[in-house]
């Protein structure tokens, strides 16, 4: 008969690896992304996971059953339990400034804000939340030449345009264009639709910005693409409408 040793519990870091296409058709391509985790094995043997990363935003531990945990994390024992545990204390600094920022730019206090968002920035250059929240900032006090900074770092990372961040990226184009800057409109969109081909919104948005640049050719192809994605779309019927009436009235 075998003597049975009790195992250890799991702790330390893990990883984690997410296939996902990104755009469609001829444009499509697979991109992969390697998140790490922090893992605590419970005495009743469920595990605490908490991401760590640059390009996470550091939230809740979630609760993972074992079977689930040995399928679809990997060990990183590379990684020192100390450096998992400064990168959660930093991420948490990342989180807490980016909360501030929030709030504060939510209640007008707009310089304040700023502070907080660079304070984020500081720890981590590329933080999604942090890039958009002081890039709001400086758009709303009319600073173009920080918000053009601001804009020319964002464009360059993919993470700015991921799902989680939509509401953020559609808010900072819109901004953007409201504040006359239609030519970093245009670009902004521009780079969004390469990764986001079948979003209706980001057409409806260029036309937008390109109308506004008296550009009426450009727009009515965008809205075109809008509506074809989504033939319900209000607005651009709305606009389509306009365009025709405009042109119309030329004569």
């Amino acid at each position: 008969m075998s003597e049975q040793y009790p195992r250890q519990p799991i702790h330390g870091v893990f990883s984690q690896i997410k296939v996902s296409t990104i755009g469609t058709g001829a444009t499509a391509r697979k991109s992969e992304t390697v998140t790490y985790f922090y893992a605590q094995e419970r005495e009743d043997g469920v595990l605490e996971v908490q991401a760590l990363g640059d390009q996470v935003v550091f939230g809740p531990v979630s609760e993972v059953g074992l079977d689930e945990f040995l399928e679809n994390f990997l060990p990183e024992p590379q990684m020192s339990q100390e450096r998992a545990k400064a990168e959660l204390q930093r991420q948490g600094e990342i989180q807490r400034a980016v909360v501030r920022g929030d709030n504060l730019l939510k209640q007008g206090k707009n310089y304040s804000a700023t502070f907080e968002y660079n304070q984020a920035l500081t720890l981590d250059e590329d933080c999604v939340r942090a890039n958009f929240g002081v890039g709001l900032c400086y758009i709303t006090r009319g600073d173009t030449v920080k918000a053009r900074e601001v804009f020319e770092r964002l464009v360059k990372l993919d993470a700015a345009f991921q799902d989680e961040h939509k509401h953020l990226f559609n808010e900072f184009g819109i901004s953007l264009r409201k504040s006359g800057m239609f030519a970093e409109a245009l670009c902004y969109y521009a780079r969004a639709l390469e990764l986001c081909a079948a979003d209706e919104n980001l057409h409806y948005n260029m036309a937008r910005a390109a109308f506004d640049m008296n550009d009426a050719q450009a727009a009515a192809q965008h809205l075109e693409h809008c509506l074809s994605l989504n033939p319900d779309h209000c607005e651009a019927k709305k606009f389509v409408g306009y365009l025709k009436r405009k042109r119309k009235a030329k004569g």
